[in-house]
């Protein structure tokens, strides 16, 4: 289970990364359930957050992930 802040850090980041990983390396529904972030206005964005806290925390890391290796050595 993921903590209130973890929580807190993954709804007030972008959704792109989260949803480009879960897009690019989940399963066909949470290939849908980036899409359906993608497309959420704030309120329901809250909600898919909320009703699947620890899947959606490991797509944000590894959409963290995909930010980094994008970015390469110039980011850093």
């Amino acid at each position: 289970m993921i903590t209130p802040e973890q929580l807190n850090e993954m709804e007030r980041a972008g959704v792109y990364w989260t949803a480009r990983a879960l897009q690019e390396q989940g399963s066909r529904f949470y290939r849908a359930l980036g899409a359906a972030l993608e497309a959420a206005d704030a309120t329901n964005r809250r909600l898919i957050y909320r009703t699947w806290p620890d899947a959606l925390w490991d797509f944000y890391r590894r959409g963290q992930q995909l930010a980094a290796q994008e970015a390469g050595p110039e980011g850093e």
